[in-house]
Parts: C-alpha cells; sequence; structure tokens
C-alpha cells in the first residue's frame, strides 16, 4: 500500500510539473504569436499623457509581469502599443528624437539590438547629458549614437521599424511626455510617407558621422 502512494504522489508530482511547463512554454509562444500576428494597420494615432503607466514587464517578456505587486498597468494603453511597434522590429529600428530620457524606451532598444536588430539612434548634442538621459546607457550597451553638430536643434521625433513603419509626432521619448504633456504620435506604413523619413534618417546618419567632420 504504501508503495501505490508513494508511486501515486511521484506521479501526482510529475504531472504538475509538466503541466507546469507545459503552461509556461504556452505562455510564452503565445506572447510571441499575439507580437508576430499584430498587422500594421494602414494608420493607427495614438495620444498622450496616458492615465497609467505601462507595465514594460507585462507587454514586452516573454514570461509576461511576475510582480504579483506591480503598480504599473496591465491594460492596454497608448505606451504599451508603442512598447509593441517597438518589439515588432525583426531586422532595424532607427532613432530620430529631441531627447531621450525614458528608460523603460531604451531598455527596449538595448533588448532588440541584443537579439540582433540593428538600432541606429540621432539625436540632439545639447540633450545628451541633460538629467536622466539615456543615450550613455544605449552606447554601452553597443548602439551607434549620432549627433548634430550645429547650434540649432535636431528636433526630430521620428522612429522607423524595418524600414517599412513609421512613428512619427509631437512625442519626445520622455516621462513627461507619457504622463504629462499633450502628445501625439501617428504610426504609418503608407510608402509614400515612409520612404521620404527613410531618406531623412539617412541623410542626419551621413551628415552627422563624427569621421566626416
Amino acid at each position: 500500500m504504501s508503495t501505490f502512494i508513494l508511486r501515486s504522489g511521484v506521479l501526482i508530482l510529475s504531472f504538475g510539473i509538466a503541466s507546469e511547463i507545459v503552461y509556461q512554454i504556452y505562455k510564452r509562444v503565445n506572447k510571441r504569436n499575439k507580437i508576430n500576428r499584430r498587422k500594421f494597420p494602414k494608420t493607427e494615432v495614438l495620444f498622450f499623457p496616458d492615465e497609467t503607466v505601462a507595465c514594460k514587464a507585462y507587454f514586452t517578456d516573454d514570461y509576461g509581469c511576475k510582480n504579483p505587486n506591480c503598480r504599473f498597468s496591465h491594460e492596454e494603453n497608448s505606451l504599451s502599443k508603442l512598447f509593441t511597434y517597438l518589439m515588432s522590429a525583426r531586422t532595424s529600428i532607427e532613432i530620430c528624437v529631441f531627447v531621450i530620457t525614458c528608460s523603460d524606451l531604451a531598455e527596449l532598444l538595448i533588448k532588440s539590438h541584443k537579439k540582433g536588430v540593428v538600432v541606429r539612434v540621432v539625436t540632439d548634442n545639447e540633450q545628451v547629458d541633460v538629467p536622466g538621459s539615456q543615450i550613455w546607457k544605449l552606447r554601452k550597451a553597443g548602439i551607434p549614437v549620432r549627433i548634430d553638430n550645429s547650434s540649432f536643434f535636431m528636433h526630430h521625433k521620428f522612429a522607423i521599424i524595418d524600414q517599412e513603419h513609421l512613428i512619427n509626432g509631437s512625442f519626445n521619448w520622455t516621462q513627461n511626455a507619457i504622463t504629462g504633456n499633450q502628445e501625439n504620435i501617428l504610426i504609418t506604413n503608407n510608402e509614400n510617407i515612409v520612404l521620404p523619413f527613410i531618406s531623412e534618417f539617412e541623410k542626419l546618419w551621413l551628415k552627422f558621422d563624427p569621421n566626416q567632420n
């Protein structure tokens, strides 16, 4: 009898462990498929500020948010959609933004870079050393960053995903833009709009090449 009970206990424990493994694999695959299946619309408009701050882990990590006391939102909002667009990149992300102080967005660029996505950043020279600037973190991670070399602002706020999708608007990559300022982002895959922005990025990338100055 004791042997039977022992074997039964082992079987139940094994089944429980196997079920948990299968469930975790399912969650991981399902999250990846959710991102991969997301079809970029012709256009999508996002407005800020968000009422709550989206949880980066919940929307971008393979296993979601593991914090049972998470104080960030698990509901979809403008920031969570921006997270999803950035994490959908398969080959390249070009960023041309006046200022980057939002650590969550910078960390997503680093995460994509580590996965083999080519990430390039152009920003304003006067914003490199502002409090909270993420530029040195990006550079330390191996992401090339070029800055303008003039007394005028590099005032663009756009990103290009896989040379196919444009993210453009008034939105600087700052916490104030997420939770305080009235901001907008337009996402489009309209080739007639995307291609000129690709050309503009490449023009600035060459113009701000430190080896050419």
